[in-house]
Formats: C-alpha cells, sequence, structure tokens
C-alpha cells in the first residue's frame, strides 16, 4: 500500500524533494482519495468553491472557461499527471476558474483544504514547492499582460490565447465569433478575418463556425512572435 503511494505522491510537483519518511507520516496523518471518473463526467464546475488539492493521475481532462460576459469559451486539454488549479485554493476568490470534465477515463488524488493546514504545510519543502508553482504563475501571467496589445495583429491574436490558456503549448479551441474576439484586441473584424484565414493556409489554425481550433499553442506563437 505505501509503495503504491509514495509512487504516486512522488509523481507530484508538491511533493518532490520529501524524504520517504516523511511520506511515510504523511501518508498515516493525510486522507487521501483516490477517485475516478468515466469520459465525458463533470469533475468541477466554474465558479465553485475550491475545496480540494486535485491530482489528475493518468488519463486526460479539458478545461473549459467562459468569460464572466460569456462571450467566448476556451477550452484546453491537459493529461496527468496534473494538478487542477491550486492557485484557487487560497485568495479572495477561492473558486474554480474553469469547468473540468474527463475527456478520457481518469484516475485522481483528492486532497481535502483542511489538511493543507493542518498537516502538509508542516513540510518546508511541501511550501517551497507549493510558492513555486504559485509563483510561477504570478511571473507568467505578468509578462502576458505587458504583451497584450503590443505587435502586429497576429502577436495580439497569439497573445489572446497565451493570457487566457493555463499553459502555453496544447490545442485550444475559443468558441467566440469574429466580430467578439475583433472588439477584444482593439481590431476589426475585416483586419481578424484575414489574419485567421491566413494562420488556416499555414495550417497553425483550422476555423469552423464560430470556432477557432488550434492544434498546437506553442506553434501559433512562435509564428505569430516572428511577424512584423
Amino acid at each position: 500500500m505505501e509503495i503504491t503511494m509514495y509512487d504516486n505522491l512522488l509523481q507530484l510537483p508538491l511533493f518532490q524533494g520529501l524524504c520517504k519518511d516523511d511520506f511515510t507520516t504523511i501518508i498515516e496523518r493525510v486522507k487521501f482519495h483516490f477517485v475516478t471518473f468515466s469520459q465525458g463526467e463533470a469533475i468541477f464546475q466554474q465558479g465553485d468553491p475550491c475545496l480540494k488539492l486535485a491530482f489528475l493521475l493518468n488519463g486526460e481532462i479539458t478545461a473549459h472557461t467562459r468569460d464572466e460576459e460569456s462571450r467566448y469559451i476556451l477550452s484546453e486539454t491537459f493529461n496527468g499527471p496534473h494538478l487542477i488549479e491550486p492557485y484557487s485554493l487560497f485568495g479572495m476568490k477561492p473558486y474554480y476558474n474553469a469547468t473540468y470534465r474527463a475527456k478520457s477515463d481518469i484516475k485522481m488524488l483528492i486532497i481535502d483544504k483542511a489538511y493543507i493546514h493542518s498537516e502538509l504545510y508542516k513540510y518546508e519543502t511541501f511550501r517551497i514547492n507549493f510558492f513555486n508553482i504559485l509563483s510561477n504563475r504570478c511571473q507568467s501571467i505578468n509578462r502576458k499582460l505587458w504583451n497584450n496589445h503590443i505587435g502586429s495583429l497576429k502577436k495580439k491574436l497569439a497573445n489572446f490565447f497565451l493570457l487566457r490558456c493555463q499553459k502555453p503549448y496544447g490545442e485550444i479551441t475559443l468558441s467566440i465569433t469574429m466580430e467578439e474576439l475583433a472588439n477584444l484586441i482593439d481590431e476589426t473584424r475585416i483586419n481578424v478575418s484575414h489574419a485567421l484565414n491566413d494562420l488556416q493556409k499555414r495550417d497553425i489554425v483550422l476555423l469552423r463556425r464560430k470556432e477557432i481550433f488550434v492544434p498546437a499553442l506553442e506553434i501559433l506563437t512562435e509564428y505569430c512572435n516572428q511577424q512584423e
């Protein structure tokens, strides 16, 4: 039992660096919930309180983020191992920023928030790992905000995705009208349409009705950053 638990925890960045004795103590004192979800099942809903530390151990999940004015929905996929929104556990608005669904059959490890306060924060390695995850996200968002409306139209399009995505790579689907996208990046509809059609000709995006599919965000970003 302990070997399996040890191996599972060792996958996760929050626990990396802890010695085996610490793991043994944590396993004795912290209640771990191993749960499974079938393909298509809802895991967490956007706006619900974030009361658990949730790790995707294996499988795929999709995050669907709707903006506050319901102008668009952004969808991205995560593969295990993956930590779901640790930054939403604390702060003024401790709520999930996206709705999460199982894209395949998945297995998750869930720890109640109370155990973070009562047990896990006792370990300096855990605290450092947690702070590093939060700091990396803050630094990443700060860089994105500086570049939000800078550069060519294609750079603006890439930055629109980067600012709203949780990770700077992988496939992305944006459900939005051309008019709304143009308004959000302060451009004309016709210019946005021309830019997206050019990206589609290069197989960088795929345009559908009221939807933009990006097979690889990192390729879109690399190409757009080369444009003047």
